[in-house]
């Protein structure tokens, strides 16, 4: 069952046991007190494939703020493979990011997620972002990081980079690498921090999404 809200969930073609979905804005995206949700269910044998037609947006909020919130849940043997396009916060946004995602056991995600801090030649607004995961009853993940700019320029956080590209993996691991983190459980974090998107070679259609 597909809904339309801030998001057009669209079905397109895909072979037998492969469920693709487009996700296009059914307006402009985001504004201040937009409250974007997202909610994935999948049952059963089967994998689901989220694809973003565009990146999305954060303009500037003249001192409000947006939130987007994703929440996943696979059981059954499914398995998703989401392909984010960037997340670009705009100077000026206030912007509260958070992913929670839930495995059965046998189930598997992997998850592209592309934030950009700003425009070209901007100085990006705030970004608070949350995520958590669970194989069965354990917490595999947690993770939460302060992207405003006052904290982000830490050498332990961006430093001077301005894009934070991630692919998580939950339920398998990607190839070792020298910026690849291996999770205790079954999972791992492939990160680049670079100064513009196109810089970063992460790609789950090389790392073993598709």
């Amino acid at each position: 069952m597909l809904r339309t809200d801030h998001l057009s969930p669209r079905r397109l073609p895909g072979p037998p046991g492969v469920v693709r979905v487009a996700l296009v804005a059914a307006g402009a995206l985001l504004l201040a007190g937009d409250q974007v949700q997202i909610e994935i269910a999948v049952t059963g044998q089967l994998r689901v494939e989220i694809i973003e037609t565009a990146g999305t947006v954060a303009y500037g909020m003249r001192g409000g703020s947006a939130r987007w919130d994703v929440d996943i849940r696979l059981s059954d043997g499914a398995s998703l493979v989401w392909y984010g396009e960037p997340f670009v916060v705009s100077a000026d946004a206030d912007v509260v990011r958070t992913s929670s995602i839930r495995l059965d056991p046998r189930c598997t995600a992997e998850v592209r997620e592309s934030l950009v801090l700003g425009r070209h030649g901007e100085v990006g607004g705030a970004l608070q972002t949350s995520t958590r995961a669970w194989i069965g009853d354990e917490l595999v993940l947690a993770e939460d990081l302060d992207l405003s700019p006052a904290a982000r320029t830490g050498w332990a956080i961006l430093g001077s980079a301005r894009c934070l590209d991630t692919v998580t993996a939950l339920g398998f691991r990607l190839p070792e690498g020298a910026q690849t983190l291996q999770l205790e459980a079954a999972g791992s974090i492939a990160r680049r921090l670079v100064r513009e998107q196109h810089e970063s070679d992460l790609d789950l259609r090389t790392m073993g999404g598709g």
